[in-house]
């Protein structure tokens, strides 16, 4: 049962940065709040109330997948892709998010591993505590989101929010961090997605083109170019270019 405690302090480090950044004011709040819970003397938490932190976190879990990993690049792109191609539901909305989700899996494999070794897998064997457990992990998302974070975007809610100078990306608190990585992974997604476009709007306008000169007015220029951008994305294999530019732009 600690393995599925030492999950929850994992999740609760994504999903409560201010904890997992604890300031020096309020030291040992989670272990005190632990004990609370578990009774008098600090004793442990009963398997059942384990259990319901654990679904109770999980809860969350699909926003911290949407807001703090990789996810929210990838789908953007993946559903710009489509309306490029000119598809309505096709690919289904279903294969896009599985997919997303595998590759931010894929992604961010390297950031959970260290986050288990540092945190879970000591949590688990009883050599750190919750409180210390929650800013390690905290510590390794704070590392991925700040390198996929443009500087402008941090002083931009820096600014906003009135803090002082940051003596090195890792004082950026989450309450900065989170917003500026979010509107940094849209600029990106909506940057690639631009450049995907590009072709296939080629590809319409020369259909189009093609039929106002054959008189064809009543013929859909979608309906004609439809083929054509579907034969020119698979002739360059145009899957395995995307998800490799896509792992490849998180390094």
């Amino acid at each position: 049962m600690k393995r599925l405690t030492a999950i929850a302090a994992t999740l609760a480090a994504i999903a409560l940065p201010a904890a997992a950044r604890a300031q020096a004011a309020v030291p040992g709040a989670l272990d005190r709040a632990f004990g609370e819970l578990g009774g008098a003397g600090g004793e442990p938490l009963s398997m059942s109330l384990q259990l319901l932190l654990v679904m109770g976190l999980l809860t969350i879990l699909p926003a911290l997948v949407l807001m703090m990993t990789s996810f929210t690049r990838i789908i953007v792109v993946l559903a710009i892709l489509r309306q490029a191609l000119g598809l309505q539901q096709s690919p289904p909305n279903q294969v896009l998010i599985g997919l997303s989700l595998f590759l931010s899996l894929f992604v961010m494999a390297p950031t959970l591993e260290r986050v288990n070794e540092a945190a879970i897998a000591p949590y688990a064997a009883g050599q750190v505590n919750a409180e210390e457990a929650i800013e390690l992990a905290g510590n390794e998302f704070h590392g991925f989101m700040i390198r996929q974070t443009r500087e402008r975007d941090l002083h931009m809610f820096a600014d906003i929010a009135d803090a002082p100078q940051f003596a090195s990306p890792a004082d950026v608190p989450f309450s900065i961090l989170l917003p500026a990585f979010v509107t940094s992974e849209l600029k990106t997604a909506f940057q690639i997605g631009f450049m995907l476009f590009l072709p296939f709007l080629v590809i319409d306008l020369v259909v189009s083109s093609v039929l106002m000169s054959l008189g064809m007015m009543m013929m859909s220029p979608m309906l004609v170019s439809l083929p054509f951008k579907l034969l020119l994305f698979v002739l360059v294999d145009g899957w395995a270019l995307l998800m490799g530019s896509l792992a490849s732009s998180f390094v």
